[in-house]
Formats: structure tokens, C-alpha cells, sequence
């Protein structure tokens, strides 16, 4: 496989992420990073040893290239490493995480190199993320499992069909930003009943993550969970029917539902 074993090309926050945790399975010595930011990496380097790089020697060298980069500039970054990938035939698999981008899109982008898909969220920076990736053609099962070794540090790693990608990112990729519009709503409501913001958002933060725990842990319908905590005339179905007054449950679908539509825009 050579000295390095991945190259990031494109190391903003989420690429960033992913090459951290890449760092810390393999050790930083094996992964090469590439950026137009160049604190980027020198910030990787300084926290997990990563070596500075080029696009271009990342494409010489790494058998496994994520390229961290928007679909606006995909063709761009494509363009930069294609000649490259052409010379080492299908020595190196590329891995893109490209919002609405198809494997078959990138691929031909890069001259026909293999291609994974992924799409990852924000909590895998701390180990308890999604990974949704699908293999596009000629992509081999040892690239499968270098990708998913490397990688599965970050949380759960799913294999999805890729007309499926689209819909499961709007749930994973965008929900951490609808939770978080959640929990940050939960702690002003707090406040607006007199904690102080500190014992809002721990109490708020902590309730989450719980009733998250718990709903995994038992493989309990959500659903029931939320009956279980509703006593007959209580403070709970008060709340609950707040919400239903307000469409909450609605506008969250809604929420996946615009987020979905927006992702295949931008494919």
C-alpha cells in the first residue's frame, strides 16, 4: 500500500474532521492533507501529525483520496488530479463527499477512477456520528474495508443504496442542525422560566443525548417513549400539545423534507 495510507484533499469542518479521525486510527504520519488554507493544515499537523501536502502528490501517492470539496468547485479539484489518477489506472480509490453528487457523476469527472460516496455529519468529529456511503462501479471490497477501518472510529458507518444517499443525509447530515435549533430553543425556554443559561443548556444538552441513549439502547419506538412520559393531565401533554398547536412535528418533516429537495438541487 505504500507510506500513506490517505490523502484529504479539502480540509474545512468536515473534511477536517474525518482527517482527524483518520489521524488518530492510523496515526497522523500516514495521512497526507491538501488545502488552499494552508493554518488548516498546519492546525492538523500541530494536533495529529498529519503531513502537509499537495493535491497533486495526494494523487500520486495515497490509495485512498477523500476529497473534502463543495459540489460548486467539484470539477475544479477534479481537474487538478485527473491526469494523475489516469497514469496509476485504477491504483487509488476517491472518496467523495459531495452533497447530491453521484459516485457516476464524480467518476467521470476524475476520467473514470473508482469512486466511494459518502455522507458524513458533524457528531463524528466526537466519535458518535453517521457515515452514509454507497460504492460506486469497479470500486473494490479492499477499498471498502480501508475506507471503513479507517473511518469507523467516527460512529456508525451504513451502507445505503445510493438512491437512498439523498434521503438519509437530510435525516442525519441536516439534523444535527435541527437538533441543535432544538436544544438551543429547550435552554431559552429555561431561561424564560428563570434558570440561568449555564443550568439551561446543560439540563437541555443532557436530556438529549439521554432520551436518544435510551430510545437506541431499548430499541423503543420514539413514539412510545414520548406516551411513556405523558402522565393523564399532566405538566408533559401540556407541552405536547403546544407543540401540536404549533405544527412541530410537521415542520420537522418539512424540515428533512426541504432539505431533501435542496440536496438534489445541488446534484
Amino acid at each position: 500500500m505504500g507510506e500513506y495510507l490517505a490523502g484529504f484533499i479539502g480540509c474545512g469542518n468536515m473534511g477536517g474532521a474525518l482527517c482527524a479521525v483518520a489521524a488518530k486510527r492510523a496515526g497522523g504520519g500516514s495521512i497526507l492533507t491538501a488545502d488552499h488554507n494552508e493554518s488548516k493544515l498546519q492546525r492538523l499537523h500541530g494536533e495529529y501529525g498529519t503531513v502537509p501536502s499537495t493535491a497533486k502528490e495526494i494523487a500520486e501517492k495515497c490509495p485512498l483520496i477523500v476529497l473534502g470539496v463543495k459540489p460548486q468547485v467539484m470539477a475544479a479539484a477534479a481537474e487538478e488530479i485527473r491526469d494523475i489518477l489516469a497514469r496509476r489506472g485504477n491504483g487509488c480509490t476517491v472518496v467523495s463527499m459531495a452533497a447530491g453528487m453521484t459516485a457516476e457523476t464524480v467518476s467521470g469527472l476524475l476520467g473514470g477512477n473508482p469512486v466511494i460516496r459518502i455522507m458524513p455529519n458533524t457528531p463524528a468529529a466526537v466519535g458518535q456520528g453517521v457515515i452514509l456511503y454507497c460504492l460506486g462501479k469497479e470500486v473494490t471490497e479492499e477499498a471498502e474495508r480501508a475506507l471503513l477501518d479507517l473511518l469507523s472510529p467516527a460512529g456508525t458507518m451504513l451502507r445505503l443504496d445510493e438512491g437512498k444517499i439523498d434521503a438519509g443525509s437530510a435525516v442525519s447530515g441536516c439534523g444535527p442542525a435541527f437538533v441543535c435549533m432544538f436544544a438551543e430553543a429547550l435552554t431559552d425556554g429555561g431561561v424564560r422560566c428563570g434558570l440561568t443559561r449555564e443550568q439551561a443548556s446543560r439540563l437541555a444538552l443532557q436530556t438529549i443525548a439521554g432520551s436518544a441513549l435510551l430510545a437506541m439502547e431499548t430499541g423503543t419506538d420514539p413514539a412510545l417513549l414520548r406516551a411513556q412520559v405523558c402522565s393523564p393531565a399532566g405538566s408533559t401533554i401540556e407541552g405536547v400539545a403546544a407543540l401540536e398547536e404549533r405544527a412541530f412535528r410537521a415542520a420537522v418533516m418539512e424540515a428533512v423534507a426541504a432539505a431533501y429537495r435542496r440536496t438534489k438541487e445541488l446534484g
